[in-house]
Order: structure tokens, then sequence, then C-alpha cells
């Protein structure tokens, strides 16, 4: 028996115990109505996942294309420009997702979008 087999082996015994307490979890409450509830409460967490998700693959790709444009820099016949710039222009887009959340809520659903809200940020005043 080869040692990747194992591994195989192990890992979808892993991954049928882990789904079947996952799914105990889930259907311990009562009814539908419950379930339903559940799974509202967690499209908040879900989208504070996607927000955080989000900012750090942008600066991820932001620090990808400085990266890109300093080896441009260094040898430009082997590093085109155009890569630095298609990673900035999706640094630019993963970061401004959250901003999009708002102004989607409030288009589809006639309110303010506040699923992917930061909380507890503090302003800062320059007066008394």
């Amino acid at each position: 028996m080869k040692v990747n087999s194992v591994y195989k082996k192990i890992g979808l015994i892993g991954l049928v115990l882990s789904t079947a307490v996952v799914a105990t979890a889930a259907f311990a409450v009562s009814g539908i109505g419950g379930v339903a509830s559940q799974v509202t409460g967690n499209l908040g967490n879900v989208a504070k996942l996607i927000t955080a998700a989000s900012y750090v693959g942008g600066m991820g790709f932001a620090v990808a294309a400085i990266l890109k444009f300093k080896a441009h820099k260094d040898n430009p016949t082997q590093v085109p420009i155009s890569q630095g710039i298609a990673l900035l222009f999706v640094a630019a887009a993963l970061i401004f997702i959250p901003s999009v959340f708002g102004t989607t809520g409030a288009t589809l659903f006639g309110g303010k979008g506040e699923v992917g809200k930061v909380s507890g940020v503090a302003t800062f005043s320059y007066g008394s």
C-alpha cells in the first residue's frame, strides 16, 4: 500500500466525519424555521469573511503589482508592464468590493446595506 493512498483514505475519513458533525449541528435546531433563521444569521458572517478576504487579497495583489513593476524596471524585455498594470487593477477591484456591498444592498433591498459593515471604529474629531 502506498503512502499517498493512506493519506487519501485518512483525508476522506476526516472529511466524512467533519461533514457528519456539521450536519448534526445544523439539524439540531427545531424545524424548518429554525434552520432558516440559523442560515440567515450566518449570512452576515459570510459577508464579513468575504470583506476581510477581499481586503487581504487586494493588498496581496497590490504588493505583487509593485514587485512586477520593479521586475519590469530591472529587465523590461522579459517582464511586460501590462502584468503590473493588470495586477494593480485586480487589487483595486478587490479593495473596493466592500463598498459595493453597501450600494448593492441599498439598491436591491431599499435600505441601508449593513451586512459587511465594520463596527467599533472611532472617528477622529478636531473640535471639542
